[in-house]
């Protein structure tokens, strides 16, 4: 008889507190043939606060690992096992492993489930008092300054809140960079120790953000910054709009696609980028 593969389950897990974990989640612990956990010490750390007793075999699944593991985790669940996968916080794939094996299950055609939960980015704008009508996630800024700076100009005209993660070391000088590509005046808010015993949520303008993360910032950060208001940003010159294109190119985007990105991001027509991109 053919074997009825098993399910991968990808569980979002609390972000601070324990008691946040879903009955649901508490159940794929206990049930779940295979647990793929980024750090196994804190897995068993929540099973244990919990109250669940682990009777899956837990394996690392973790960024240094997460390519060669993957094809061991889609044979498991080729044989039948329920794959549970998990992070250390929130969901799985989202700034965090996850996507290699979500992706390898669907090329292999095996069922996948997702077990909703705790989330950084949804809490941060739900408390950032910003737009959440419409928003985009960048996950974490590049570390060298040079490119987090051409990160930032390729938002700057984003209408939409944007949030960020980041590193509590590098805080200051993310803020301290939106506020000169951004403008100091730019509403944010910086969300820290989320649903933990030292959460905090400061608010104001970049620029007072940064002036405030001078002093050190510690814990889980994640930035929420308001949209640009379309109606205060200058139009890009043809020539921007052309070294733009240029930029995105070098990067290896074909033109089409480097000029339908630069339109999304300026606001400005996509013939018209095309006329900048193409000039003599």
């Amino acid at each position: 008889m053919a074997v009825v593969s098993g399910t991968l389950i990808v569980a979002a897990t609390p972000i601070g507190r324990a008691d946040d974990a879903s009955p649901r989640l508490a159940a794929a612990l206990a049930s779940a043939n295979v647990i793929a956990a980024e750090d196994t010490r804190r897995l068993r750390r929540l099973a244990g606060d919990l109250g669940v007793a682990v009777a899956g075999r837990i394996v690392s699944y973790f960024e240094g690992n997460e390519a060669r593991r993957t094809d061991e985790l889609v044979e498991a669940l080729r044989a039948g096992d329920d794959v549970l996968l998990v992070t250390d916080a929130g969901m799985p794939s989202v700034s965090d492993p996850g996507y290699r094996i979500v992706a390898a299950a669907i090329e292999a055609d095996l069922p996948i489930s997702v077990l909703p939960g705790p989330s950084a980015v949804l809490a941060a704008l739900a408390v950032s008092g910003l737009p959440v009508d419409r928003f985009c996630f960048e996950g974490f800024l590049p570390r060298r300054p040079g490119e987090r700076r051409r990160r930032l100009e390729e938002l700057a005209a984003e209408p939409r809140t944007m949030v960020f993660f980041e590193a509590p070391r590098r805080t200051a000088a993310a803020l301290a960079a939106m506020a000169e590509v951004f403008g100091a005046d730019r509403r944010a808010a910086v969300c820290r120790e989320l649903t933990k015993v030292h959460e905090e949520v400061r608010r104001g303008s970049v620029g007072e953000l940064a002036a405030w993360a001078e002093a050190g910032v510690l814990g889980e950060v994640t930035l929420v910054v308001a949209g640009a208001d379309p109606g205060s940003q200058p139009a890009p010159s043809a020539a921007e709009l052309a070294a733009q294109v240029d930029a995105l190119e070098a990067d290896g985007m074909s033109r089409r696609d480097a000029i339908a990105e630069v339109a999304r991001a300026t606001g400005v027509r996509r013939r018209d980028v095309y006329a900048a991109a193409h000039r003599d």
